[in-house]
């Protein structure tokens, strides 16, 4: 196959629908845009959710609640899915996602007390629970914030 034998695929090349070019074109006189009205003049377009004066949908729908966009998307985790690390092993926010424990960081790894730490493990994160914080201690690790 040579560089001048290539060709489209069938279909995939298509004329331009040339409109206002008479009767037998299908898409003569008003040129596809009905008689008259806002949608058949020039600039005659309107904005997305206007309902003619009505009141929009997004304004009528009761809004409920607060959502703060400064807000720090926090991931917990349990003290007792930390086992799968090795004993004494220093385990920080790239440790736990290439263990697979999460699936993102976001903002920062809390440290929960759900389950039992087996294991002598440095933790750092940037939160923890009280609890979380004791069981790692007693299990003879450290648990420092960052």
């Amino acid at each position: 196959m040579e560089l001048h034998e290539l060709s489209p695929a069938y279909g995939a090349k298509k004329e331009p629908k040339r409109i206002g070019r008479g009767h037998g074109s299908g898409q003569g006189k008003t040129s596809g845009k009905g008689h008259k009205g806002q949608k058949a003049r020039s600039g005659g377009n309107i904005r997305p959710g206007f309902e003619g004066g009505q009141m929009p949908l997004q304004r009528r729908v009761p809004k409920r609640g607060f959502n703060n966009i400064f807000a720090k998307k926090i991931v917990g985790i349990n003290v007792g899915s930390l086992n799968v690390f090795d004993d004494g092993a220093t385990v920080d926010a790239q440790a736990i996602l290439d263990a697979g424990i999460i699936k993102k960081q976001y903002d920062g790894i809390k440290v929960l007390s759900n389950g039992v730490l087996s294991k002598k493990l440095i933790v750092k994160a940037r939160a923890f629970s009280e609890n979380a914080k004791k069981k790692i201690e007693e299990a003879g690790g450290k648990a420092e914030v960052i």
